[in-house]
């Protein structure tokens, strides 16, 4: 009796791919894994021999001889205070929808490692062959642990180093503050006030040169304040308290953190004042702590599908050797308005 075609096709090798598709082995496995210098034709063209004759690889002879995991981990460094709550690592898990997506296309299994205490033991055990940090703090010490272990690494959004910095996808931070600030104004707020994080992040550093030169260029008075984001909503509450005491002119407040301005509103509420008629409050993250807050707060689209799939893309190139690209810029941000901000009908 004839063997069935998936008998035949499981006893296909390289050799078969390679004899059909009239290329050494060499260039059969440096096409199918995306590695070398093949000419991109030619690495097409064996692609498509092997799906037509049924070719697939032997996994666990293919991470023997390649010593790789075809796996690689979603890192995220953000306290669970900013990253749980009402939005429970909404974030974290925005970006794993598409990051995953984009990991199998390329063959590559994805890990979730959540801002947990456990996660500095889970780094170190983890059979990994890169990973995507988001949003890391200078000197983080998740992309040191990874580092040390020679992972390599690419990072959402840059971090705030030197020229040693990691791969990244640019967020367009600076933009994203003047979209947010520029909405206040536009909204009638003349006295604004900036809250972002103690942590030394490319978002708040970003925001702050936004902020800073939006207030030069209308002679607007400097207010900034910080909090821990290890706080949380609470920490948000607290400094808008501050804030308030020590400027109650303010009418507009830019709270980058989801977490900050949702405290923020509170806190305001809690005085007696109205969002937005009295003080008018924006945030970043377009995520579900935004959208559940009452009011519902203003925020960007960052469009952090495509933010995922480029940074996978981008790690993938420096897995495979193919460094030339260390800076990516993702779509340009957008304004999703809300009631926070903006002035009731008739106002």
């Amino acid at each position: 009796m004839p063997e069935s075609p998936a008998r035949d096709a499981s006893r296909l090798t390289i050799a078969d791919v390679a004899k059909a598709a009239g290329v050494s082995r060499t260039t059969v496995s440096h096409a199918l894994n995306d590695r070398g210098q093949v000419d991109p034709r030619t690495r097409e063209r064996v692609k498509q021999v092997a799906a037509q004759l049924g070719y697939r690889p032997n996994l666990r002879a293919q991470r023997l001889r390649t010593g790789r995991a075809n796996s690689i981990a979603l890192v995220s460094s953000m306290p669970i205070s900013v990253a749980g709550g009402p939005s429970r690592l909404g974030f974290m898990m925005e970006v794993a929808g598409s990051a995953m997506e984009a990991a199998l296309k390329q063959g590559l299994a994805l890990v979730l490692v959540p801002p947990l205490e456990a996660a500095d033991t889970l780094l170190d055990e983890l059979d990994i062959d890169g990973a995507v940090v988001i949003e890391p703090a200078a000197e983080d010490r998740n992309v040191a642990q990874l580092q040390r272990r020679g992972v390599q690494v690419v990072s959402i959004g840059r971090q705030p180093e030197g020229d040693e910095a990691l791969p990244y996808i640019d967020l367009q931070g600076h933009e994203t503050g003047r979209i947010l600030l520029q909405h206040l104004a536009e909204q009638g707020a003349g006295q604004i006030a900036l809250l972002i994080g103690t942590q030394p992040r490319h978002s708040y550093i970003d925001m702050e040169r936004a902020y800073r030169a939006f207030a030069e260029a209308r002679g607007m008075p400097v207010v900034i304040a910080r909090a821990d984001e290890a706080g949380g909503e609470t920490a948000g509450q607290a400094a808008c308290r501050a804030l308030l005491e020590q400027h109650p002119a303010i009418d507009g407040i830019c709270a980058p953190v989801d977490a900050f301005a949702v405290g923020v509103v509170r806190q305001v509420q809690a005085q007696g004042l109205r969002v937005p008629e009295d003080i008018k409050v924006v945030t970043r993250y377009d995520g579900l702590r935004a959208q559940s807050c009452q009011p519902a707060l203003t925020a960007v689209n960052l469009h952090l599908d495509e933010i995922s799939t480029l940074a996978i893309d981008l790690l993938f190139e420096h897995i495979n050797g193919r460094v030339r690209r260390r800076v990516v810029v993702g779509p340009s941000p957008s304004l999703v308005a809300r009631a926070s901000s903006v002035n009731p009908a008739g106002n």
